[in-house]
């Protein structure tokens, strides 16, 4: 909140303050959306947006080996984005629902500054240190 305006003021991307006087409310919707986008174009950057099958590579290079071993790694690397993707849809539906910011595991309400670091986050915590 500002205090010569009496407005609120924004803090970063996501983060707004809903009504004067209140503690700052995140807005978890658009901080998924955010990193939702951000995968989307993670994953077109390696070829394997839109159901692609990843970069196409000159099969007539020298150093075939090199390419066998970008492409795995792009593969591994397109496999670990597609998971975290889902974890954002899985995050959004659970705030469709309202049961975003609880834990799957201890039912307990997961705090804040997790959500704020990692806002498509399962678990409290404790129990993603536990699984």
């Amino acid at each position: 909140m500002n205090a010569l305006t009496r407005e609120p003021e924004r803090t970063r991307p996501g983060r707004i303050c809903l009504v004067p006087g209140e503690a700052p409310t995140v807005d978890y919707r658009h901080l998924l959306e955010e990193e939702r986008q951000q995968l989307l174009s993670q994953l077109s950057e390696l070829g394997f947006g839109d159901g692609g099958k990843g970069l196409s590579y000159d099969p007539n290079f020298a150093d075939s080996s090199q390419v066998t071993a970008e492409r795995s790694e792009a593969e591994v690397l397109a496999t670990q984005l597609q998971e975290s993707l889902d974890d954002v849809a899985h995050a959004l539906e659970k705030l469709a629902d309202g049961s975003y910011g609880i834990c799957e595991e201890c039912k307990m309400a997961i705090d804040p500054a997790r959500l704020d670091a990692m806002p498509a986050t399962r678990f409290c915590i404790n129990d993603a240190n536990r699984l």
